[in-house]
């Protein structure tokens, strides 16, 4: 599984990727033939001073694509929201494989 994190106008530190890694390589046991996964952190500052943060996660399986955006006020909270939710995709695509 190859991990993509790319940072949108700024730089992130290095507790905030050990965290994003540590955590999207328990999509192993989701499913197993995820072959590349991309997180995107950007920041959102069109409408307030308070920055939102957004992460956006695309896991890329044979056959199939899972994408998630997600925002709060921070990239932790942001990203756990959005794990979520890709877990919930794989796990739904894996229930109509097998029916």
């Amino acid at each position: 599984m190859n991990v993509n994190i790319q940072t949108v106008h700024f730089d992130a530190d290095a507790r905030l990727l050990e965290f994003i890694n540590k955590k999207i390589e328990k999509l192993n046991t989701f499913h197993d033939k995820i072959t590349k996964v991309d997180v995107y952190l950007k920041l959102d500052n069109i409408v307030h001073a308070i920055k939102d943060k957004i992460v956006e996660i695309n896991v890329h399986v044979p056959k199939h694509d899972f994408f998630v955006k997600a925002s709060s006020k921070s990239f932790e909270e942001s990203f756990d929201n959005a794990l979520e939710a890709v877990i919930n995709q794989i796990k739904k695509q894996k229930e109509k494989q097998i029916v």
